[in-house]
C-alpha cells in the first residue's frame, strides 16, 4: 500500500509537530502548587518543606507557596488566596478540619484539592485509602488522578459549612467530643471507641427526619448520620452504595436501646452481609433532622455547636479532588497501596 502523501497530509504532520512540543513544553513548566498546613498537627514542618519540595521538584513541578492556617481561619481563607494566587493543585495538610476548610475555599473554582494526611481522624483521607502516608499523598496529585466531588453543605439561619465526608447529630458527636486529644495521640483512631464507650447508655433523641419532600419520619434514635461517601475511621464502610459524584447524600438512623443491641449493630456493620440490625438507611438531595431539644453536631469529625435542626443538602461536583487511578473507580481507594509504593520512590533518594 502506497503511504499517503501531498500538502494535506505535510499539514497534518506540522501541526501534530507542534502540538508535541507544546506538550513538552506544558510538560516541562510543571503544574503550579499551594500547601496550607495546620502547624499543631505537625511534629516537624521544615522536614515537610524538604520532603514535598523535593518530591515535587523530581516531578517537574515548580516550588510551591505554603500558608499556615491559623485560630481564626483553619484554611478556607488560605485556600482561596492560592488559587488567587495562581495555584492548579492545593495541597492540604492537618487533619480533618483543616481539609474541610481548604476543601470550602476550593468550591467553585478548578483548582484540585490534593489531602496530606497528618491529623488523628483524617476521614477523607480514610476514603482516599491514603492513611498517614505523606508519600502516598504525593504520588496521587503528582499523577494526575482528578475526579469532581460533591460537597455537603450544613445550612442554618446563622451557619453555612460544607463537609466532604460526613456530618451526624447524636452519639457520634458526642463521641467525638468525649475523646481527648492526649488519647488520640497515643493510640490514634482507635481513641474514639473509649470515648464512645461512655455514651451508650445514654437515653435516645426524639426526632423528626424529612428527606426531599418526602413526609417526615419520627424516631427515637442515638444517631443521625449523613454522609458523601461511605468509610468511618479504621477503613470501615458504613454505606456500601455511596459515591462521591453521584449527587447524592446517605443517611443512616441508627437506634440501639441497649449494649447488645449497639454489639449487634457494630458486628453487622463489619461484616456487611445483609440488612444491619437497629441501622435504617435512605438516600436524598435534602435533609433536615429535627430534635425537641438541642443535641451534639458534627461535620468531618469536628464537633460544631449544639442544637436542634441540622439542615443539610448535596452540592453536586462542588471541587475537584486529587484521588488514586483509575478516577472512574467506585471506591476512592482503589489503587491506593501502589500509589504508596510509587510515593515512595518519589520522595526517596536518587
Amino acid at each position: 500500500m502506497t503511504a499517503p502523501h501531498g500538502p494535506g497530509v505535510l499539514w497534518v504532520a506540522e501541526i501534530v509537530a507542534v502540538l508535541h512540543t507544546f506538550c513538552v513544553e506544558v510538560s516541562r513548566s510543571g503544574v503550579r502548587s499551594a500547601v496550607v498546613f495546620n502547624p499543631a498537627k505537625l511534629d516537624d514542618p521544615d522536614e515537610l518543606r524538604s520532603v514535598l519540595g523535593k518530591a515535587l521538584e523530581k516531578a517537574g513541578w515548580p516550588a510551591p507557596e505554603w500558608y499556615e492556617t491559623t485560630v481564626e481561619d483553619p484554611g478556607r481563607g488560605q485556600s482561596s488566596a492560592a488559587v488567587e494566587a495562581g495555584a492548579e493543585v492545593v495541597f492540604a495538610c492537618g487533619g480533618d478540619g483543616t481539609i474541610m476548610a481548604c476543601a470550602s475555599g476550593l468550591v467553585g473554582t478548578e483548582a484540585a484539592l490534593a489531602v496530606l494526611p497528618s491529623g488523628t481522624g483524617n476521614l477523607l483521607a480514610a476514603n482516599l485509602g491514603l492513611s498517614g502516608d505523606l508519600a502516598a499523598g504525593i504520588a496521587v496529585a503528582v499523577e494526575g488522578g482528578r475526579r469532581r466531588l460533591d460537597l455537603g453543605l450544613v445550612k442554618g439561619r446563622d451557619e453555612k459549612r460544607y463537609f466532604t465526608v460526613m456530618a451526624g447529630m447524636g452519639f457520634d458527636a458526642q463521641m467525638l467530643d468525649s475523646t481527648s486529644e492526649t488519647t488520640k495521640a497515643r493510640i490514634g483512631w482507635l481513641a474514639y471507641l473509649f470515648g464512645g464507650l461512655k455514651h451508650l447508655r445514654d437515653r435516645p433523641m426524639r426526632l423528626s427526619v424529612r428527606i426531599d419532600d418526602r413526609p417526615p419520619m419520627r424516631r427515637r434514635a442515638r444517631s443521625v448520620l449523613i454522609a458523601n461517601v461511605g468509610r468511618l475511621q479504621g477503613g470501615v464502610r458504613l454505606f456500601k452504595e455511596a459515591e462521591p459524584d453521584d449527587g447524592w447524600l446517605d443517611i443512616a438512623i441508627l437506634t440501639p436501646r441497649t449494649v447488645g443491641h449497639w454489639a449487634a449493630l457494630s458486628w453487622g456493620v463489619l461484616r456487611r452481609r445483609g440488612r444491619v440490625p437497629r441501622m435504617e438507611t435512605y438516600r436524598g438531595h435534602t435533609i433536615q433532622v429535627t430534635s425537641n431539644r438541642p443535641q451534639p453536631r458534627q461535620t468531618d469529625g469536628d464537633v460544631i455547636p449544639a442544637g436542634r435542626v441540622l439542615r443539610v443538602e448535596v452540592q453536586p461536583s462542588a471541587i475537584w479532588l486529587c484521588v488514586p487511578r483509575p478516577e472512574s473507580s467506585d471506591d476512592l481507594a482503589y489503587d491506593a497501596d501502589a500509589a504508596a509504593e510509587r510515593g515512595e520512590r518519589l520522595v526517596g533518594s536518587e
